[in-house]
This record gives structure tokens, C-alpha cells and sequence, in this order.
């Protein structure tokens, strides 16, 4: 049996929680400090009441500590490190391998190998577990195949794949573009968006092939109707991006791929289970095409696809909801199925600029839309979008989702009293069961006593538990107050609450003897991101030598999109020859401008700057 785990983003506690509620195996959320995220720190108190939130539900919480660290930092590190042991997560995050040497001194919990350490080969997963990794993240731009390979030659470590949310343009880890335009470090959890801009696309004699166009701007992932094929490749972990999202796309988002994992266990009952406890209720219909969206894609999934960016606007389009029928002086309606509300907002690309424009429906009669004043460029044919369902919006702003663990009680008599014991009755579970005894007289009842029994044992109220059955021995003639049902079941509940016996306790301590570096081939020192004393320790360099510290003549970025392939123009792929001279380069509004290179033999495309 497979165990299968959810992975969702808390931006915060209230989005932890949340994403527990609507059905997360397991959360990750940004701690104090040090998280690529910087935006999304929380404080030790929440991630630690995140902890005793989720433990019952057998839930797990990471915690990302995934930036590369300075010197000055490494004792705060420490004690980072130590605290989030002592409050019990499950898991940290990781990119610096100086975090190796800081973790070698007491047993800590597990360590995931984050994204940002650029993992896309077996040979550099092999690595990470030999060095200790219980994880790896993998990299967003793998396809079926090659997590399959990874997986068929490092059998004995845990894939992550992300399966949904925005994409970075470049591999992550090794995107240096913030760094080098704003002074803000993407591995130092302050990326600026370089790959939101909008550029032009010159050649060696300066013609411009395009003219402002969002042109390393992705759509974002979608892999929902392929959780089957990532499973089957090795994939235990499937992860949605969004620690800056909010609570309104983690609960919808979360919900619709609890769901889709439920399909896939269900087809296949004996191979797969859910790695967390619980059932779920829903007071809404989970809908991706109603949540933050830029258009969507399955990116590299299947190799290489035409249609993964988004040249014409990085902002959210959301769902199509039809087309403009008719414009009657300050309204329009809409050919189509979708209804509106007041306050709903649209979209749409105004003929002949693709430039998107945004309005909200100030009032709704039927398909018919009266906005505040008609935007320019609408006009009858042209395709509609809504980026915010008001309805929507308003069923997920309250109390959306239950979380219940079904149980199975059992009572019998024992020699000095009776034994109260719960067993999950979720399918496929494999849990020890949970049990508790009372010394009491057996006293026989006057009347058969199993009705009362079973109605004051199912007494669970707002408890996380629900009870599908009690079991009693058809011989059971004992009279039990209610009082001491009361109490037995009180005290079961405070042990399952306690979470022992579904929590995996397994840590990674790491040897920091010899870390093979064989494996490891950059062609730039900055490349490795070494930003500490530690981490030059483990590599053995001579020197600090991370972007951050001292520039590079490299790449600033390595993208598997490619520019050229989008546009049509590579022939290797069927496209057609191209009239323009390389190299090109992409030049922002105020002239900087980058050279692309492209790598044909490993199909990708490098940005520098020139």
C-alpha cells in the first residue's frame, strides 16, 4: 500500500488550518526567517498551533527554511533549527547545504531537498539522498518520463511534484535575474517578478521580431486530470504553489485535488490510501477555473507543448464564461450558460492590442451586464472571462469544509472492569487501534443496556472524530452509568487526540564526513550558491562565490521554455526557418537588455545579461 500525500501552501495559520480542513495530508509554511518566501513568515507560536492542529488528523507541517544563508546568519540558523525540532515539525525544508554541516550536531527531523536546489536528473537526486535526504522536490519542468526515471533509479527516496500554481520561467535555485536588475535575491526569498515584465525581442541588427509582450510570462500548472500518470511514475508528494495566496484559493484549490486523489484511490483500493485521516464535507463545488489563474497548462508533462505562455498579460484570467452577444447603450449581455453576479469581475482582450482590460459588472439582470461604464474596445464576438465570482467568493469566505476522522468503538468487559477501544474505519487504513480501561463492578442490567451504550459512546460533539459503528459482545448484560461512558470515552478521545500513534517519528540525521561532490557539474562556481563558510566547507571551494556575493559572466537564467520554439521558429521542432539574426535579446522598457542563448543540444534556453 502506497501512502498518497496532498501538500498545500499556508501563507499563514488561518491558511494552514484552512488547508487541513479541506483536505491537505500535509502543509508547508514559511518559518520566521530564511524561507524563499519572505513574505510569508510566521511566528514560531502559530507554526507550533499549526502543529497541534494538524497532528491529530495525522496531517504533517514543513517548515521552509529553503534561502541560502551569510555568515552572520548561521547561529540564528542554529536556533531556528532547534526551535522548530522542540515545537515538533515534521519536516524542514532546505536549499543551503550548509545546513548539513549546522544539523549534523543533534538529531533533528526530516529534511526535505527543496526545489531550489535544482533537482532534474537521477544522478543529482542520487546525491541528495546519499547525503541524508529523506525528500526531494523536484524540479517543475520534468516530464512523466523522467520523474519515472528518477524514481525507477533512486527507488528509495520520496518524489515531490508540484501539480499546481504559478511557474518560474527558470529552473529554480539558479535564476538570477531579481539579483542582478533590483538587488533582490530569488534565493534569498525576494524575487521581483523579472519574468512578469514585458520585453521586446531584437535581433543582432536590431529589429524588433516583438514588441512589448510578457514574453518569459507562463501560464500556470495544472495537472489535475494526471494525478494517475505521476503516481504511477513514483510520485508520493503533490504539491500546490501559493504561500502568498490566499485563503480563498487555499481552500478551493485544496479541496478540488483531495478530490481528485480520492478518484484515483478509489479505482485502485489496494494500491493507494491517503498518507492523513479524515472525510470530508463541502458547503461549495471545488472549480480551478474559479481561483487565481493565468490561463493554465501541463507544462513539460508530456514534453515539449506550444501553448505554455502567456505573452499577452501575466495577470489572472480565470474562467471563460462566453462571448459578447449585443451591446444596448450602457449594457451588454452575454452569449452563454454562466450566471453573474453584482460586483463580479471580467476580462477581456481588447481587438487588435491583446492588451487585457478589467471591469467589474456593476449590475446583473439575467446574461445581461450593466458595468460602471462600458470599457473601451468591447465589442459584440468578443470572448469573456471572469477573474472573481462573487458568488463564489461570498460561499468561501464562510466556514466551506468538516474534517472528521470515522472511528469504530468496541467495549467489552475485562477482569476488573471494561475496555473501551477505537479503530479507524477510513478505507485502506493500517493504524494500531487505540484503546482504554476503567476498573468498575460489572453490575447486570435490568434491561438490555446496549441501545444506551451505543447512543452515549457515539457522543463525539466537537470532537474531530465521528462514530460509524460500536461494537458490543451480543452477551453483554451490564449495567454502565452514563457517567462512566462519559468518562471512558473522554479519556479515549484525549488519547487519540494525542496523535502518537499515527505520527512518524523517523529523523535524517546526517553524517558531515565526505560528501561526495562527482555528481555536481557546473560550469559557474556561482552556480553551487555558496554564501557561507559552511556551505564552502561542504563543497570545499576556496571561496564564497554566489551570485549574491560576487556576479557572474553566466547565465542569469536556464529556462526549458524556449522563445524561439513558442514563436514557431524552431526547425528542429517543425517550425519554420527564421529571417532574423541571433543572437536576439529581450530589452525591458528602459533599454537593459538580456542575450538569449539557445542550447539546442539539451533543448533549452539561457538568459544573460548583457
Amino acid at each position: 500500500m502506497t501512502s498518497l500525500e496532498l501538500l498545500a501552501p499556508a501563507k499563514n495559520l488561518d491558511c494552514g488550518i484552512a488547508a487541513i480542513d479541506h483536505g491537505a495530508d500535509a502543509v508547508y509554511i514559511g518559518a520566521p526567517r530564511f524561507g524563499a518566501r519572505s513574505a510569508a513568515g510566521n511566528s514560531l507560536e502559530d507554526i507550533s498551533r499549526l502543529c497541534d492542529y494538524a497532528h491529530p488528523f495525522g496531517v504533517k507541517v514543513y517548515v521552509t527554511v529553503n534561502t541560502i544563508l551569510y555568515d552572520d546568519e548561521l547561529d540564528d540558523t542554529c536556533q531556528l533549527l532547534q526551535d522548530l525540532q522542540s515545537i515538533g515539525v515534521d519536516a524542514v525544508l532546505v536549499q543551503d547545504m550548509g545546513i548539513q554541516e549546522l544539523s549534523s550536531s543533534f538529531l533533528f527531523p526530516r529534511l526535505h531537498a527543496s526545489t531550489q536546489t535544482d533537482n532534474r536528473t537521477p544522478e543529482k537526486v542520487r546525491w541528495l539522498r546519499d547525503l541524508g535526504f529523506k525528500r526531494v522536490v523536484l524540479a517543475r519542468e520534468l516530464s512523466v518520463e523522467e520523474i519515472s526515471e528518477i524514481h525507477r533509479e533512486v527507488p528509495d527516496v520520496e518524489l515531490e511534484v508540484f501539480v499546481h500554481g504559478a511557474l518560474c520561467v527558470s529552473y529554480s535555485g539558479i535564476c538570477y535575474a531579481s539579483q542582478h536588475c533590483f538587488g533582490r535575491s530569488a534565493n534569498r526569498g525576494a524575487c521581483a517578478q523579472f519574468c512578469r515584465m514585458k520585453f521586446s525581442l531584437v535581433d543582432s541588427e536590431g529589429r524588433e521580431v516583438e514588441h512589448d509582450r510578457y514574453l518569459l510570462s507562463l501560464k500556470d500548472m495544472n495537472q489535475s486530470d494526471h494525478l494517475e500518470e505521476l503516481i504511477e511514475a513514483g510520485a508520493t508528494s503533490f504539491k500546490i504553489e501559493g504561500r502568498l495566496k490566499d485563503v480563498s484559493y487555499v481552500k478551493n484549490v485544496t479541496a478540488a485535488y483531495s478530490q481528485r486523489l480520492n478518484d484515483v484511490i478509489r479505482r485502485y483500493p489496494d494500491k493507494y490510501c491517503r498518507s492523513s485521516l479524515g472525510e470530508f464535507r463541502y458547503t461549495f463545488t471545488p472549480d480551478l477555473r474559479k481561483t487565481f489563474n493565468r490561463g493554465y497548462t501541463t507544462y513539460f508533462l508530456h514534453g515539449r507543448q506550444p501553448d505554455i505562455a502567456s505573452f499577452d498579460t501575466p495577470k489572472a484570467l480565470g474562467e471563460f464564461v462566453g462571448t459578447v452577444k449585443e451591446l444596448r447603450g450602457d449594457s451588454f449581455n452575454v452569449a452563454g450558460v454562466a450566471s453573474f453576479a453584482n460586483g463580479d469581475g471580467l476580462c477581456f482582450f481588447r481587438p487588435h492590442t491583446s492588451e487585457l482590460v478589467g471591469f467589474r459588472a456593476n449590475r446583473v439582470q439575467g446574461n445581461r451586464i450593466w458595468p460602471y461604464r462600458l470599457p473601451d474596445g468591447l465589442r459584440p464576438g468578443v470572448r469573456l472571462y471572469r477573474n472573481n465570482d462573487q458568488e463564489f467568493e461570498r460561499l468561501l469566505s464562510k466556514p466551506s469544509a468538516e474534517r472528521r476522522i470515522p472511528i469504530r468503538l468496541a467495549l467489552r468487559a475485562v477482569d476488573d472492569g471494561f475496555e473501551l477501544s477505537a479503530s479507524i474505519s477510513q478505507p485502506n487504513c493500517q493504524l494500531s487501534t487505540v484503546n482504554c480501561q476503567l476498573s468498575a463492578e460489572h453490575q447486570q442490567a435490568q434491561k438490555p443496556p446496549h441501545e444506551n451504550i451505543i447512543r452515549q459512546l457515539s457522543k463525539l460533539g466537537d470532537t474531530i472524530y465521528t462514530c460509524s459503528a460500536v461494537d458490543i459482545p451480543d452477551d453483554f448484560n451490564y449495567f454502565i452509568p452514563n457517567s462512566v461512558l462519559s468518562e471512558m470515552r473522554r479519556a479515549l478521545v484525549e488519547l487519540m487526540d494525542n496523535g502518537q500513534w499515527i505520527m512518524d517519528k523517523s529523523s535524517s540525521k546526517v553524517s558531515s564526513d565526505n560528501y561526495p561532490l562527482s555528481i555536481v557539474h557546473y560550469p559557474f562556481d556561482y552556480l553551487y550558491n555558496i554564501s557561507n563558510r559552511l556551505s564552502r566547507q561542504f563543497y570545499g571551494a576556496k571561496e564564497l562565490s554566489a551570485y549574491e556575493l560576487k556576479g557572474g559572466d553566466g547565465p542569469i537564467m536556464q529556462c526549458r521554455h524556449c522563445i524561439r520554439y513558442s514563436l514557431g521558429y524552431c526547425v528542429r521542432h517543425g517550425g519554420q526557418r527564421p529571417t532574423w539574426h541571433e543572437p536576439l535579446s529581450l530589452v525591458l522598457g528602459d533599454g537593459r537588455r538580456f542575450r538569449l542563448e539557445f542550447d539546442c543540444k539539451n533543448c533549452q534556453m539561457n538568459v544573460y545579461a548583457s
